[in-house]
């Protein structure tokens, strides 16, 4: 394999697996944003997500003693999306059953997840910033030179899964009729508010399990602050790709590709490190500047809804 050849396999397997965990949360916003919830916590859920799959998987691991289980990351995926999905609960009892501002609740989970890691991190490692390398992290599917964690496959199928729940289903239906006229959807028999509670704990789920992808699929380890963002950038790619799992799947691999030039530009003397560094974040920034007004959200995002 030529050089040319080897840089762009590994910038297209670099672009896949920065993209997963966008792909992930952006999915999960879309499904409380079409119930008609804002979910700008995806960030905070993806943190936790994240601590819980590393701390599970290495707490078992200290029970268990030294050894191969492979059984053992799925327990810390399902705790992930354990965790996400009850701390989306909270974010929808307080958006939804007392009508607080989602905005300000969003951010509350987002600032929560800031501090709450280090607790748990100096409960059982005695430091407030990782925890200790699991030996039994998420395996590698595919060829060998070109083996993807089983979480990259499992984001891509979300999308065609995705379009078919939202626009193919009864379900997915009635999500989008309570984010587009509650109201109307209300006297056509529809529980907005159960359909609203179901779609903000399926984007905790989602961003749970990005979550899982980073400690223990993408690492072997939860570090603090190892979202870097994500959940933001997610955010963008969720209004660029209009609500719409295809349009979604377009903008995370932009933002994918982004993100993995600038890790192959690392080392490089083609530009500063400091704007290869910022180069993802400067491509949110651009977009989010182009398409933000052209964008229709859901008619009722963001408004609570009284019977």
């Amino acid at each position: 394999m030529s050089l040319d050849t080897a840089f762009w396999v590994a910038l297209f397997l670099s672009t896949l697996r920065q993209t997963t965990p966008l792909l992930l949360a952006a999915l999960g916003g879309m499904y409380s944003e079409r119930s008609g919830v804002v979910n700008i916590a995806l960030e905070g859920i993806i943190l936790f997500g994240a601590l819980a799959a590393a701390v599970t998987v290495e707490r078992v691991e200290a029970a268990l003693g030294p050894g191969s289980y492979p059984w053992l990351p799925w327990v810390g995926v399902l705790s992930a999306m354990a965790t996400g999905g009850l701390v989306a609960l909270v974010h929808a009892v307080v958006s939804i059953r007392y009508r607080a501002d989602q905005i300000v609740s969003g951010v509350a989970i987002n600032l929560l997840a800031l501090g709450a890691p280090s607790l748990v991190l100096t409960y059982f490692y005695a430091n407030a910033t990782n925890s200790r390398e699991v030996a039994n992290r998420l395996p590698l599917w595919g060829p060998e030179g070109f083996a993807l964690s089983p979480l990259v496959y499992l984001a891509f199928l979300l999308v065609p899964v995705s379009w078919w729940v939202l626009f193919k289903t009864p379900f997915g239906l009635r999500l989008r009729a309570v984010g587009e006229h509650p109201e109307a959807a209300d006297t056509l028999g529809v529980r907005v508010h159960r359909m609203r509670y179901v779609g903000v704990v399926l984007s905790g789920i989602l961003a749970g399990l990005a979550g899982a992808y980073l400690s223990i699929g993408f690492l072997n380890q939860f570090v603090r602050g190892m979202s870097a963002g994500l959940g933001f950038i997610a955010l963008a790619a969720m209004i660029f790709g209009k609500w719409h799992p295809l349009g979604i799947l377009f903008a995370t691999l932009l933002f994918g590709f982004a993100s993995a030039l600038a890790i192959q530009l690392q080392g490089t003397d083609i530009l500063p490190a400091v704007l290869v560094q910022a180069f993802p974040y400067a491509v949110t920034i651009l977009v989010l500047a182009g398409f933000m007004g052209r964008s229709r959200p859901p008619a009722s995002v963001g408004k609570p809804y009284e019977k």
